[in-house]
């Protein structure tokens, strides 16, 4: 290329080794000044030609050392645009270098096109902020060729959506849904995505239309986005699985059987509202794979002790795996998006979107087999992808929705009066202990009961769950090989069942951390996204200053609230439990669950969302 007092006379070249299509032009770079820019299997690079020479220059004592060769990845652009012809900005070095060299005035008028990316915040790696590199030439073709050229490198990108159909909550949080929306929306059009855009209405209008969309709709996109909180989020799952998720219901002890009257064998001949839809309907399900899964829902057998096992492999069909979902923050919480990107932030949430990331996450399946003690058995499913909770948790729920006036502030308010009230309540909860081998760090390969025992973990001893976790992405050892990687549990190893049985202010049951601006470190600080186990913490009745001092952990960074007497924690893969005397409700995600007796059990990995996990 010749150079000319600082112009770039010769436009570009293209040269092909195998391959790989090397492209390079002299552009300028807004606010740098001219470069030479060059494309190659790596991604875009540019080194700046304003200095005088590679070893630095000098005018008047003053060192310009030479500008450092600059680099993007294709991975992290989502967006190029030919612009119209505004005014390329030199830098102030280009300036001055100039003035004392003579050189002749830039002409300004140019064409020019921006290439978009995006920027980590050095204080905050989750946070990722929008950026832009404006390029100029005198050239419109030169520009049209970069741009056509960088698109094509994003097209071919995998994992990228094209279709999205977006729930837009506009009371969620704070009422700010519908701005929420509109703040993100021009980075989906200009990364050419197309969006379908439903604003509900009501209460329950997303699971409607969630639940009434056929499979050949749905697989027209390529994920479903909520614009708003957890609950939000829970109510599309909810649309989603209800009427697509086949699977047995949880297991559970003999006595619990006993206790529901199981001469009638409720647990086989019950058919849940899902199961009897889609056996009426004679359309194909291209969201599901082939299964066998028997009419009942639900297929296992009575050991000699006269508990539920699974003694014989099932296959059932689980939801289209291509489908990802997206959550754009704006409820009161957002502990989802918080614990899958790190940042409570809808523009970094749409970028993880928009750049195609995805992050496996477990799922609970929640069947309520009564909601009160005196209510017939009328099996329910629910699910929840974050936590489920009883007492403290759901009697603040409960509080909460008479202020929702308050926006987010109603929640401190709610759980202050639900505080000083102090109530307990009686309840029975069993929990399945699953016999696993060591983590795969173990030298001695030696087997344990695996974690489902109560924990107590120092700090050195915790192993968060962060981007590209060797946890969620080592396949368990207790997985049948022939089981779907949602399969929560086995056959082929012993189980047991373990109960615990007394007052309690509070029963939780976290599938993830739950890290959020009132719990920096979450209620489980080492939970994991995807490891098929949920956390159960059960809080027994304990005076209102110890109650205090573990809340009080839980609101502090690098806090302890585990680690109480009163404190149960049991790592298990699905659990039970009965409510004995008073009641209170569930907390589903952020949703009112009204239960006197349930059971529940995770599915690992069971969906996959537009994330990639908190960064370091």
């Amino acid at each position: 290329m010749e150079i000319n007092g600082g112009r770039c006379n010769s436009g570009n070249k293209s040269q092909v080794e195998g391959e790989i299509s090397v492209l390079s032009s002299n552009l300028f770079l807004d606010h740098v000044g001219e470069v030479t820019l060059t494309f190659d299997s790596d991604g875009l690079s540019w080194k700046s030609l304003d200095s005088l020479d590679n070893d630095g220059s000098t005018c008047l004592g003053i060192k310009f050392l030479p500008k450092m060769a600059t680099k993007l990845i294709i991975s992290d652009i989502y967006a190029v645009e030919l612009m119209n012809g505004d005014v390329i900005q030199e830098s102030d070095l280009t300036t001055v270098t100039e003035c004392f060299l003579g050189s002749e005035d830039l002409d300004s008028g140019m064409n020019h096109f921006t290439v978009h990316t995006f920027q980590k915040s050095k204080s905050q790696p989750c946070l990722w902020i929008l950026a832009a590199y404006t390029f100029g030439h005198k050239d419109l073709q030169t520009c049209q060729m970069w741009v056509n050229k960088i698109s094509g490198s994003l097209h071919k990108e995998v994992g990228r959506p094209k279709n999205l159909l977006v729930f837009v909550h506009p009371l969620s949080g704070k009422g700010n849904g519908r701005n929420t929306w509109e703040t993100v929306a021009p980075i989906f059009s200009r990364s050419k995505i197309n969006t379908k855009v439903i604003v509900t209405q009501r209460a329950g209008h997303a699971f409607d239309v969630m639940r009434s969309t056929t499979n050949e709709e749905l697989n027209s996109y390529d994920g479903v986005l909520a614009v708003g909180g957890d609950g939000f989020f829970n109510e599309i799952l909810n649309g989603y699985l209800s009427s697509r998720h086949k699977a047995p219901f949880p297991p559970v002890p003999s006595d619990f059987l006993d206790a529901l009257g199981n001469d009638n064998n409720p647990l086989v001949n019950i058919t849940t509202e899902a199961d009897s839809e889609s056996r009426n309907t004679k359309e194909s399900d291209p969201l599901l794979s082939g299964s066998a899964h028997n009419e009942s829902g639900f297929s296992h057998l009575r050991t000699n002790d006269g508990s539920l096992s699974l003694d014989q492999q099932i296959e059932y069909s689980l939801p289209y795996q291509r489908l990802r979902f997206g959550i754009i923050p704006a409820g009161s919480t957002d502990a989802i998006v918080i614990c899958t990107t790190g940042a409570r932030d809808p523009i970094t949430s749409a970028l993880h979107i928009i750049l195609g990331k995805r992050l496996c996450l477990d799922v609970a399946q929640v069947v309520r087999w009564k909601t009160t003690s005196t209510s017939k058995i009328e099996p329910l499913v629910r699910y929840a992808a974050s936590f489920a909770g009883y007492g403290f948790y759901g009697d603040v729920i409960t509080e909460s929705e008479k202020y929702r006036w308050m926006g987010p502030k109603r929640y401190d308010y709610a759980g202050t009066k639900v505080f000083l009230k102090h109530r307990s309540y009686e309840v029975e909860v069993g929990y399945l202990a699953v016999e696993s081998e060591k983590d795969s760090s173990t030298s001695d390969g030696s087997r344990m009961l695996s974690k489902s025992r109560s924990l107590k973990r120092k700090k050195s001893e915790r192993i968060i769950c962060r981007a590209n976790c060797n946890v969620c992405n080592t396949k368990p050892v207790y997985s049948p090989s022939k089981s779907t990687p949602a399969t929560p549990y086995s056959s082929a190893q012993e189980t047991k069942w373990l109960k615990s049985k007394g007052r309690f202010l509070s029963v939780g049951a976290a599938i993830m951390s739950n890290r959020n601006e009132r719990a920096p470190d979450g209620l489980v600080a080492d939970a994991h996204l995807s490891d098929g186990f949920l956390h159960l913490l059960l809080i027994k009745d304990c005076p209102h200053a110890l109650y205090l001092w573990h809340l009080t952990q839980l609101a502090k960074k690098g806090g302890n609230p585990l680690n109480f007497d009163f404190v149960e924690h049991h790592k298990t893969p699905a659990f039970t439990f009965t409510s004995i005397g008073n009641e209170s409700v569930w907390n589903l995600d952020g949703e009112l669950f009204q239960a006197h007796k349930l059971s529940a059990q995770v599915f690992r990995g069971l969906i996959c969302l537009f994330a990639s996990g908190p960064e370091v």
